[in-house]
C-alpha cells in the first residue's frame, strides 16, 4: 500500500522531553496539543505537513490509516508516543497497532476530534447559569464529525477545577486510562473528551490527579444511569421512551395547584412491595391509588444512594434514578403510567447535603468543591455527611439544574425539599464556637437562601402547574411567599407544628383530652400564615415511634376508632395532606425499609374498614371544593361551637361560591347525644361522611345519614340543629336541601 508521507525526511516540531512523558503517562492537562492531527509550517516544504501523533505504549509498529487505504507510518517519540506526518492535509484516520505475538489492533484516534461541549456551554457553566447543564456534562451517546466523516461515540466532559489531569476509564478500555486523557477547557475548571465507538451501557469513571499529585477514582457527577449495587461505577445512559402524558401536562400548567385538591401517598418504593421494580410496580400501584381515591403519590428519594437504609437521603448520584428497580426509562414508564391514571407525582430532592463515600462527590478533585471548605459550614455533624457550598456559581448551577432535572426529564410534577431548615441557619445543630456567623453577624444562611429562592422561581417559570414543597420545621417567615416579595418562593411547606400538636393530643386518654385541648386547635391561629400541608410522613413511624395506631390510647377498637377521627380531622383541616404508606390500613408494627408493608392485615375487618374510609374521604374531599378551593385563605374557614369539656371540635369549610360543608369531631369516648350546632343554612344536611360507620369498623352511631337544620338561631347563626355526636369520630354535613322560606344570608366571612 502506497503511504501518504514523503520519502525524504524532514525536520518536524520536538516536543519536550517532560510533556511527552506527562501525555504517554495520562498527566497532562492538554493532551490533544501533542495526540491527533496537526498541520505545522516545516522549513523547506511549501505546504503545511499533518502530523499525526498517537498514544500506543509497549506497541512494536503504528500507523495511521487514511480513508483511501493509505497508511502513515508513525515512528516512537518516547514514552508511548508515536509520531508521523502526511501531505494529503487532515484527514479522517483510524491507528493501528501492532504488538509481539498478538494480531494488529485498529481503533479510531480520540485526539482528532474537536471539542463535543461548545463555547456557550462553557460561558453558561462559567457563570453558574446553565439551566439543562445535564446537556453539557456528563456521558453522552452522539454524533460527531471528524473532517468529513460522521462518528458514533460517546462524550464525556466533567467540571474538576482542581485537578492537574483528568482521565476516563471504563469496561471500553480495561479500565486503563492512559488512552484517554481529557483535555482542560480553560478557566472554567471543565475537562472534555469524546470516545468514538462506545455507546449506551458503557460503565465509566473519572480519574483525577489532584493538586498534590494524587490520583482519585470517582464516579460522575452527571451520571444518568449507574451501576446496580454494589457497583458503583457510572454508566452511559440513553433514553428511547416517548412519553404519552401530552394531555395531564397541559391540564397541570392551566391549574391553580393552591385551589386544586391535593391529597398525597407518601412511599418507600423497596419496601412497598419488595421485588417490584419500576415497571412491575405501575399497574399493581395504580389500581391502589385508584381504590384509594389518592390525587399524588410521593415517593422518598429515587436519586442513586449506596446505603439503602439512608431511605434515600444519602444521595451520591443526584442525576441518577436509583438503578435498584430498573433503567431510567422504567421510571419514566412509571412516571407516565400514573399521568394516564390521573395521579401527580411528587419526589423528594435532598439538596441541603450528600456523604462522604470516597468514590462520589466528597473532596472530589482531591480537595473540597462540591462542599464548603470550612467545617463549619461545610459538614452536617448528625448525619455524617457534607454539606453543599451553597454560595459557589457553579454549585448552585449543579441544585439548580438539578430540581429542573427531574421536572423536565423525568416529568415530575412536584419536589418535596428535605430539611429545609438545616440549610437556612448556620448554626443549625451546632453550639457556640461550631459555626460561622453571615457577613452581618447573623445565623441566617444568606447564600442557601439565594439558592432555594432560584430553585422555586426557575421551576415555575420553566414548568408551570408544578409545586416546590417545604420540608421546614421552624417559624421561618415567608416561606410560601413569592421571590418577587422576600420570601423562598415555595409552593407548599409541612405543618410540622400540626403534626407535633396534633399527635400529642391524641395520643391523651380521651378522659383527659379537655385539659389538652389546646393542642388540637392550635393549628387554626397560624393556618393561613403560610400554604400548608399536613404530614403524617415516615419519620413519625420510625426509630421506636411506633405506628400511627399504635400511638393510639385504648383496646383494639379504640385505637382505630382514633385514627378515623384523627385522619377525618386531617383531612377537613386548611391545607394539602399528606400519609405515609401502612397508616391506611392502620398498620401496627414500625415500618422498616428492610421488610414490606403488613398486607395481610386488609384481611381483617376492622382493618379494611378503615383502608375503606381513606378512599372514602378522599373521593369525598376531591368532590366538595369547599375543601380545598379556598386552603390558603381565612374566609374558607370558620369556627363552629365545640365544647373543650366534652372534646368537640367543630368548624365550616367554605368554597368561593359560598358552599359549606360542616365538620364536627368527638374525641370524646362517649357519643354526645343531643348535640346542638348553629348552621349558615335552615334544611337538609347530608351527613357526607361518618368514620364511625360500620363499613369503615365504627359502632353504627349516627344520624341516618341526615341532619335536619331549622330556622332558630343559634351561636350567632341563623339556623341550628340537634344532633348525635358518634365517639371517636368525625362527621362531615354538607347542606343538601336548603330551606329556602326561612334561608337567611350566610355568616361567611368576606
Amino acid at each position: 500500500m502506497k503511504h501518504a508521507a514523503q520519502d525524504h525526511p524532514v525536520e518536524l516540531p520536538t516536543i519536550p522531553e517532560n510533556i511527552l512523558e506527562a501525555v504517554g503517562t495520562g498527566c497532562y492537562y492538554n493532551p490533544h496539543a501533542v495526540l491527533g492531527q496537526h498541520l505545522v509550517n516545516v522549513p523547506g516544504v511549501s505546504d503545511p505537513l499533518t502530523v499525526i501523533r498517537a498514544l500506543r505504549p509497549l506497541a512494536d509498529e503504528v500507523s495511521a490509516i487514511l480513508p483511501t487505504g493509505a497508511h502513515v507510518e508513525l515512528t516512537h517519540l518516547g514514552h508511548g508516543v508515536w509520531q508521523g506526518y502526511s501531505t494529503l492535509g487532515l484527514q479522517d484516520y483510524t491507528i493501528e497497532a501492532r504488538y509481539a505475538g498478538h494480531p494488529s489492533w485498529s481503533i479510531d484516534d480520540p485526539y482528532r476530534y474537536v471539542p463535543s461541549i461548545g463555547e456557550l456551554d462553557l460561558h453558561l457553566i462559567g457563570e453558574g447559569r446553565h439551566e439543562r447543564l445535564w446537556d453539557a456534562l456528563g456521558a453522552h451517546q452522539c454524533s460527531h464529525t471528524g473532517v468529513q466523516e460522521v462518528a458514533q461515540g460517546v462524550s464525556f466532559a466533567v467540571w474538576a477545577p482542581h485537578a492537574q489531569a483528568v482521565r476516563v476509564v471504563g469496561d471500553f478500555n480495561a479500565w486503563y486510562g492512559n488512552l484517554h486523557s481529557m483535555r482542560n477547557m480553560g478557566s472554567t475548571g471543565v475537562w472534555e473528551l469524546f470516545v468514538p465507538g462506545i455507546g449506551p451501557g458503557t460503565t465509566y469513571r473519572f480519574q483525577l490527579r489532584t493538586a498534590s499529585g494524587h490520583w482519585v477514582e470517582k464516579s460522575d457527577p452527571m451520571a444518568r444511569y449507574t451501576e446496580r449495587l454494589p457497583g458503583t461505577a457510572s454508566v452511559v445512559g440513553e433514553s428511547t421512551y416517548a412519553w404519552a402524558d401530552a394531555t395531564w401536562l397541559s391540564t397541570r400548567a392551566s391549574t391553580a395547584t393552591h385551589k386544586a385538591p391535593m391529597s398525597i401517598y407518601e412511599m418507600h418504593v423497596g419496601s412497598w412491595r419488595p421485588g417490584l421494580g419500576y415497571r412491575e410496580l405501575a399497574d399493581e400501584l395504580i389500581g391502589y391509588l385508584n381504590e384509594l381515591a389518592y390525587t399524588h403519590v410521593e415517593f422518598m428519594p429515587l436519586a442513586e444512594h449506596p446505603f439503602g437504609g439512608s431511605w434515600g437521603y444519602q444521595v451520591t448520584g443526584y442525576y441518577a434514578p436509583t438503578s435498584r428497580f430498573g433503567h431510567p426509562d422504567d421510571l419514566r414508564y412509571l412516571i407516565d403510567r400514573l399521568h394516564q391514571a390521573g395521579i401527580g407525582v411528587i419526589m423528594d430532592w435532598v439538596p441541603g447535603h450528600f456523604p462522604k463515600d470516597d468514590w462520589a462527590l466528597a473532596r472530589f478533585d482531591g480537595q473540597a468543591l462540591y462542599e464548603h471548605p470550612d467545617p463549619r459550614r461545610g459538614e452536617q455533624m448528625d448525619w455524617g455527611t457534607y454539606v453543599f457550598d451553597f454560595g459557589q456559581p457553579q454549585v448552585r448551577n449543579f441544585l439548580v439544574a438539578n430540581a429542573l432535572y427531574w421536572l423536565e426529564e423525568f416529568h415530575i410534577d412536584g419536589l418535596r425539599v428535605d430539611a429545609v431548615a438545616s440549610m437556612l441557619y448556620l448554626d443549625y445543630s451546632r453550639e457556640d464556637g461550631q459555626w460561622l456567623p453571615n457577613q452581618h453577624g447573623g445565623r441566617e444562611n444568606l447564600e442557601a437562601i439565594s439558592l432555594l429562592q432560584e430553585v422555586t422561581a426557575t421551576s415555575y417559570k420553566r414548568n408551570p402547574g408544578t409545586v416546590i414543597i417545604a420540608e421546614e420545621s421552624t417559624s421561618w417567615p415567608g416561606v410560601t411567599q413569592p421571590t418577587s416579595r422576600g420570601g423562598l418562593g415555595f409552593g407548599l411547606k409541612w405543618n410540622m407544628g400540626w403534626m407535633h400538636d396534633s399527635l400529642q393530643y391524641m395520643q391523651v386518654d380521651p378522659m383527659y383530652r379537655s385539659h389538652h385541648h389546646h393542642d388540637i386547635t392550635f393549628s387554626f391561629v397560624y393556618a393561613f400564615s403560610e400554604n400548608f400541608l399536613l404530614p403524617i410522613s415516615h419519620d413519625e413511624v420510625v426509630h421506636g415511634k411506633g405506628s400511627l395506631v399504635g400511638k393510639m390510647p385504648g383496646d383494639s377498637w379504640k385505637q382505630l376508632a382514633n385514627v378515623r377521627a384523627y385522619l377525618s380531622f386531617m383531612w377537613a383541616h386548611p391545607g394539602k395532606q399528606l400519609l405515609f404508606m401502612g397508616q391506611e390500613f392502620g398498620q401496627r408494627s414500625e415500618w422498616s425499609e428492610e421488610r414490606g408493608l403488613d398486607w395481610w392485615m386488609l384481611d381483617q375487618p376492622a382493618h379494611r374498614g378503615l383502608f375503606n374510609l381513606v378512599g372514602s374521604m378522599n373521593r369525598v374531599y376531591r368532590a366538595n371544593a369547599s375543601f380545598w378551593s379556598l386552603d390558603n385563605e381565612s374566609r374558607g374557614f370558620e369556627w363552629m361551637e365545640g365544647a373543650a369539656d366534652r372534646n368537640v371540635v367543630a368548624f365550616l369549610r367554605w368554597d368561593e361560591h359560598g358552599t359549606p360543608v360542616a365538620c364536627l369531631f368527638n374525641f370524646a369516648g362517649q357519643p354526645h347525644d343531643d348535640y346542638r350546632v348553629g348552621l349558615p343554612f335552615a334544611g337538609e344536611w347530608e351527613e357526607i361522611l361518618n368514620t364511625d360507620a360500620a363499613e369503615y369498623g365504627g359502632s353504627g352511631v349516627g344520624n341516618m345519614g341526615v341532619v335536619e337544620a331549622v330556622a332558630e338561631p343559634w351561636d350567632g347563626r341563623p339556623a341550628s340543629a340537634t344532633l348525635t355526636l358518634p365517639p371517636l369520630a368525625g362527621l362531615w354535613l354538607k347542606l343538601r336541601h336548603p330551606d329556602t322560606g326561612s334561608r337567611r344570608q350566610t355568616s361567611r366571612p368576606g
